[in-house]
C-alpha cells in the first residue's frame, strides 16, 4: 500500500502522474526514483503551516489516486506533469474537477502547454517554481476561485472569453539553503529501497544540490527553472546527505543535478567537506566534459563517484555547434580518460537525428565511441520538446497521426527526416560496431560472441541502406524506435 496512514483532511492533494505499472521499459531496469520536486513542494508548504497530503502513484494506481481524492475532498488538488504523464494527467485532472476540487498543474510540461491543460480542465498552470506559488494559490483559490487570479506572480489561466492568460514571473527561490529538504517521509521510502536492493543488491537515494542548467543546448527544456545555476551550502548539502545515510542506510546515492560539478570551487569544497565528516556513499551525477578538471576528477573519485555520465550527443563537432553544446569532441575524450584513470566509469548519451545530420555525422560519432570507449553509453532519436529552440526550428514540419491527449513530444514525427525503422538500423549497427571494436581492443577471446557482433552491425548497416530513403511523412511514420535516455529521463524525473 502507497502512504496509508493520510490525512483525513488536507489543504491540499499532491501527485504526478507517473505510475511504474505502466512503464514496460522501467520495470525491466526497475531504478525508480522518487518525485523530488513534488517533495520539495511538500515541505515547503508544510513549512508554511499548510496540511498536505502525497500520493505517489509511481508504486500506486489512477484508481488509487481517485479513491484518495474521493476520501479526503481536498479543496486543491496539485499534479506534477512532465513529458511521459499526459494521457495520466489528463485522466487525473478529470478525476479531481469531479470532486470538486480546484486543479493547479506544475512542472516541464504544463508550462510550455499551458493552454491545452487549461482547456482540458485544469484550473491553473504554475511556470516556473512551484512552492510560493502553490502557497498563494492555495490561500486564494477556496476563498476568491479565479477572481483577481491576474494578481498571481508565475502563473496562466483563462479569462472568461477562454484566452490565455500569462501573469508577471515569479522571482525565483534565493537561497536555495534556506528551503526544507525533500519530503521523504510523506512516501514509502522503504519501497524505493527494497525495489532497488531485490533487483541490484544495492538501494540508491537522490538528491539534487542545485536547480538549473545556464547552458545554450537547443534541444533542453528550461521551463521551471529557467537558464540560471543556483548552489545549496556546501555544509547544508552534507547535512542532508548525514541524515539521508542515517535514516536510509543507502549503499548509493544519486545527485539528480543537470550539471553537479557545473560549480568546480564547489564541488571540490564539497568533497573537503564529506571528508572531513568521515561521509563516503559511492553516487552517480550527470555533468560536462568542460566543467571538468584534474581538481574535480580528483575530487569526484575523493567522494566516491563511481560513474559519471557525460552529455557527450554526438561525434560530429558540426552536429554539436548545431546543438550549441559549448563543447568539443576532443574534450570530451580527454575527460573520459581523466575520470576513467581515476577508476570512475563513464556512461554517455548520444542523440541521433539531430536536424541537418548526415551519415558522415553518424560515422564520426561511431569513431568517436571506439576512441572514447565509455564503459557505456545509451541512445535516443531527438524528439523536439515545446517550448525550445530545436522545437521552434522543426514547428513547421512536425507531424502526429495522434491527439494532442494520446501522445506526447516523444511521439512527434519531423517531416524530412529519415524513419524511425532507419535509427532502430543505426542503434543497431552503432552499438554492436562500438561493442566489437573494444572488445577487439581488449584482446577478448570469444569468437562466437565477436560473430554475433559482427553480424549483428553488419545487418544494421544493411538495415540502413534499404531504409536509407525512408522519410518521415504525413500519416505513415513508421513505429517508435528503441533509443531512449533513460538515466538522464530518470534524473529529470527524479528532479522534478
Amino acid at each position: 500500500m502507497v502512504n496509508d496512514a493520510a490525512p483525513t483532511t488536507v489543504d491540499v492533494l499532491l501527485s504526478h502522474g507517473y505510475c511504474l505499472a505502466d512503464d514496460e521499459h522501467e520495470r525491466e531496469i526497475m531504478m525508480p526514483y522518487p518525485p523530488l520536486g513534488l517533495l520539495y513542494l511538500s515541505s515547503h508548504l508544510k513549512a508554511s503551516g499548510f496540511t498536505v497530503d502525497v500520493y505517489d502513484t509511481t508504486f500506486g494506481t489512477l484508481d488509487g489516486f481517485a479513491e484518495r481524492v474521493r476520501r479526503l475532498r481536498p479543496p486543491v488538488v496539485g499534479l506534477s506533469t512532465n513529458l511521459m504523464t499526459r494521457a495520466a494527467i489528463l485522466h487525473m485532472i478529470d478525476i479531481a474537477r469531479g470532486a470538486g476540487a480546484w486543479v493547479v498543474l506544475g512542472g516541464p510540461e504544463a508550462g510550455p502547454n499551458a493552454g491545452a491543460y487549461l482547456r482540458a480542465g485544469a484550473d491553473v498552470v504554475v511556470i516556473g517554481e512551484g512552492e510560493r506559488t502553490l502557497g498563494e494559490l492555495l490561500r486564494h483559490l477556496p476563498e476568491h476561485g479565479r477572481r483577481g487570479l491576474d494578481a498571481v506572480a508565475g502563473i496562466a489561466f483563462l479569462d472568461d472569453d477562454g484566452a490565455v492568460i500569462t501573469t508577471s514571473p515569479r522571482a525565483q527561490l534565493r537561497p536555495l539553503s534556506d528551503q526544507p529538504w525533500p519530503d521523504r517521509e510523506a512516501i514509502d521510502m522503504g519501497r524505493y529501497l527494497s525495489v532497488w536492493r531485490d533487483h541490484h543488491g544495492a538501494a540508491s537515494v537522490s538528491l539534487i544540490t542545485s536547480r538549473g542548467c545556464p547552458f545554450t543546448c537547443t534541444w533542453c527544456s528550461h521551463g521551471v527553472f529557467g537558464r540560471t545555476h543556483r548552489r545549496r551550502d556546501v555544509a547544508e548539502v552534507a547535512d542532508e546527505v548525514e541524515h539521508i545515510v542515517e535514516r536510509y542506510r543507502p549503499e548509493r546515492l544519486w545527485y539528480a543535478d543537470d550539471v553537479f560539478t557545473l560549480n568546480r570551487r564547489w564541488t571540490v569544497a564539497y568533497a573537503a567537506e564529506l571528508e572531513r565528516r568521515g561521509i563516503r556513499v559511492p553516487f552517480e551525477c550527470i555533468s560536462r566534459a568542460d566543467r571538468i578538471n584534474v581538481e574535480v576528477a580528483d575530487a569526484l573519485a575523493d567522494m566516491g563517484c563511481f560513474r559519471l555520465w557525460i552529455g557527450s550527443e554526438s561525434g560530429s563537432q558540426r552536429v554539436l555547434d548545431a546543438m550549441r553544446r559549448l563543447t568539443t569532441v576532443e574534450d570530451i575524450r580527454a575527460k573520459t580518460a581523466m575520470l576513467q584513470a581515476r577508476g570512475i566509469r563513464v556512461g554517455m548519451f548520444m542523440m541521433l537525428g539531430y536536424e541537418g545530420e548526415q551519415e558522415s555525422d553518424l560515422q564520426a560519432t561511431v569513431e568517436h565511441l571506439k576512441r572514447s570507449a565509455p564503459d557505456v553509453f545509451l541512445t535516443t532519436v531527438a524528439y523536439p520538446i515545446r517550448g525550445t529552440e530545436y522545437f521552434s526550428r522543426v514547428e513547421d514540419r512536425i507531424r502526429s497521426e495522434q491527439s494532442w491527449s494520446e501522445r506526447t513530444d516523444r511521439d512527434l514525427r519531423i517531416a524530412g527526416r529519415r524513419s524511425r525503422a532507419y535509427y532502430d538500423h543505426v542503434t543497431r549497427w552503432m552499438v554492436n560496431e562500438v561493442q566489437l571494436a573494444l572488445a577487439r581492443r581488449r584482446g577478448e577471446a570469444d569468437w562466437l560472441r565477436l560473430a554475433r557482433m559482427y553480424v549483428a552491425a553488419r545487418r544494421g548497416r544493411i538495415g540502413m541502406w534499404l531504409t536509407r530513403h525512408q522519410r518521415e511523412t504525413d500519416g505513415m511514420a513508421p513505429p517508435s524506435g528503441r533509443g531512449w535516455h533513460a538515466d538522464e529521463q530518470r534524473a529529470r524525473r527524479a528532479a522534478g
